[in-house]
C-alpha cells in the first residue's frame, strides 16, 4: 500500500517482526519469487553433479525469470547476503537464511508426497544464489 512506515518506530525495533514481515509478504504471493513454471527447472540445476554447469544453468534460469521476478530477486538476495556478513552478530549463516528463504521463495505448485525432499533442495537454490551472487547477478 502506499501507507509510510516509519523505521524508528519503537514497534520495529524487534527485527523478528520486519524479517517476519518480509517472510510473510513473499509467502502470501499469489506466485513465489520463483514462478511455478520454474521450479522444477531450478530443482533440476541444482541436481546437477557439475558445479560449472549447475553454476551457469541456475545463473541462466534466474535471468530467464520475469523482469520483475528477477529484479526482486536480486535487490532480496543482496540484502541477504549483507546480512550474511554480520552473521556473527545475527547468527545468519547462508545455511540458515536458506532454511528460512527456501521454502517460501521456490514452492512447486501443488504439495505432494516429496515435500520433504523438495525442501533440501529449494533450501540449496537459495545457498547456491547467496554463494554465487556477484557470478549470477
Amino acid at each position: 500500500t502506499d501507507e509510510h512506515l516509519d523505521l524508528d518506530d519503537g514497534r520495529w525495533e524487534d527485527v523478528h517482526v520486519v524479517t517476519g514481515a518480509l517472510k510473510l509478504f513473499f509467502r502470501e504471493l499469489p506466485e513465489p519469487l520463483v514462478p511455478f513454471s520454474h521450479f522444477d527447472k531450478f530443482i533440476a540445476a541444482i541436481k546437477m553433479q557439475d558445479p560449472t554447469r549447475r553454476g551457469r544453468c541456475v545463473r541462466d534460469l534466474v535471468f530467464s525469470l520475469p523482469p520483475a521476478h528477477h529484479d526482486t530477486m536480486k535487490v532480496l538476495f543482496r540484502h541477504l547476503c549483507r546480512v550474511i556478513e554480520h552473521k556473527e552478530e545475527n547468527r545468519m549463516s547462508v545455511q540458515s537464511v536458506a532454511i528460512v528463504f527456501g521454502p517460501t521463495l521456490l514452492r512447486p505448485a501443488t504439495e505432494e508426497g516429496t515435500m520433504a525432499m523438495h525442501m533440501v533442495f529449494q533450501n540449496q537454490v537459495v545457498e547456491h544464489i547467496l554463494h554465487q551472487y556477484g557470478y549470477i547477478f
